[in-house]
């Protein structure tokens, strides 16, 4: 379910809650795909941004304009660079440490940003984004997952 923040979600959300986004699709095989498919999650660009080094560093062919496929050759390495990213999440203590981590990230000054405007109180309500930001990673993690078990491939398409 979405959780939204102004005009901002920190979830993975359904077609219909969305326009500037990322598709998390596993509806196709190596060539196809259904675009926007109901089976399809989706994440804010914004959003995403915390997450897209995990996606470039496990495939050299993922960029920002174009889909980008996941089969199970990337999928260990993408996993294991969520995992990575899940543990720097995991021992955020404090808002100085949220503010750090987010700033080092490309792009996610510009989160912090739409946070502050959003919530001009972000900075005591920090432990509930960085929640949901582990959320995604685990719910990132467990479509990985599903993909390796049932034998799917995973496309990452920007809009």
């Amino acid at each position: 379910m979405p959780i939204p923040i102004g005009k901002m979600n920190l979830s993975l959300l359904k077609k219909n809650e969305i326009i500037d986004f990322v598709e998390f699709n596993i509806t196709g095989d190596s060539e196809n795909y259904i675009r926007c498919s109901d089976e399809s999650y989706y994440l804010q660009t914004n959003v995403f941004n915390i997450f897209a080094s995990c996606f470039e560093r496990s495939n050299h062919l993922f960029d920002y304009i174009s889909p980008t496929m996941y089969n199970a050759r990337r999928f260990i390495v993408l996993r294991n660079e969520l995992l990575s990213n899940l543990e720097k999440l995991l021992v955020i203590k404090n808002v100085g440490q949220f503010q750090n981590y987010m700033s080092s990230i490309f792009l996610g000054k510009d989160l912090l940003e739409v946070l502050k405007q959003s919530d001009p109180d972000y900075e005591r309500h920090w432990r509930g984004y960085i929640r949901r930001l582990i959320q995604v990673n685990r719910h990132l993690m467990r479509l990985i997952d599903q993909c390796i078990d049932e034998e799917r491939v995973l496309w990452v398409i920007p809009y």
